[in-house]
């Protein structure tokens, strides 16, 4: 059923206002995915969606929105608003949109939201003002079985926060930064993988890796991980 839907975040940055702004608007790549912002009010967004959308409040480190639509009456509202506090950032964000199946994509989107923010912070914690080589992949459609995920779990040897994981395809380890039944983080000296057991809703599993190493050739790290995945459920 077509709903609308709200999904709110609030917390603690570990950054000054400035840092966390350039994190959301130039430094996606780095936690997210790479959105590109046309640096005004008024301003172009790519990357965001589809269908591209339009900065509507550009106030540098302190108040952020962009928003999209299409014909059919879909649309989607990002808002940031940024607060110094305690030597960091007290950040507010609201996202509103149409969902098609929301009690699925409502629950989606909420658990993404926790863990998109949870990246925000290990990145302005221990990578800020750093650009990265970002990339994803997907999983085959076996990978939608309803305990999957538990084959990545397995495979990284991910029992608890602040585990150390073995990342088989760069042969190193890390410590686990994130851990749910629907998501796990790992992070190295060098970058943040990002694992996503969308199988719960009925998706495949997916992965979101962002590397900072000036010599990472993610062209050459998605094929290997991809290769992973595959040999994890082909």
């Amino acid at each position: 059923m077509t709903k609308e839907s709200e999904v709110r975040f609030e917390g603690f940055m570990p950054a000054t206002p400035a840092d966390t702004w350039a994190a959301i608007t130039t430094g996606s790549g780095g936690w997210l995915w790479p959105i590109r912002y046309e640096p005004r009010d008024g301003g172009a967004e790519s990357g965001l969606t589809p269908y591209g959308g339009m900065v509507t409040v550009w106030k540098p480190s302190r108040h952020f929105v962009t928003y999209a639509e299409d014909e059919n009456g879909w649309f989607n509202t990002l808002e940031y608003v940024l607060e110094p506090k305690d030597g960091g950032t007290y950040l507010r964000y609201e996202h509103t949109t149409v969902l098609d199946d929301w009690e699925v994509e409502y629950d989606a989107c909420e658990q993404h939201t926790s863990f998109y923010h949870h990246s925000l912070g290990e990145y302005l914690t221990h990578f800020n003002r750093r650009q990265a080589k970002y990339f994803k992949a997907g999983a085959p459609e076996a990978s939608k079985a309803p305990k999957a995920f538990e084959a990545v779990r397995a495979a990284l040897g991910a029992t608890a926060v602040g585990d150390r994981a073995y990342l088989e395809v760069p042969g190193v380890e890390g410590v686990v930064d994130y851990l749910t039944h629907t998501f796990i983080g790992v992070r190295t000296e060098d970058a943040l993988y990002r694992f996503y057991g969308r199988n719960v809703w009925g998706w495949p599993v997916g992965i979101g890796h962002h590397l900072f190493a000036e010599d990472a050739d993610a062209d050459k790290a998605e094929r290997a991980w991809t290769a992973w995945l595959n040999g994890l459920y082909g």
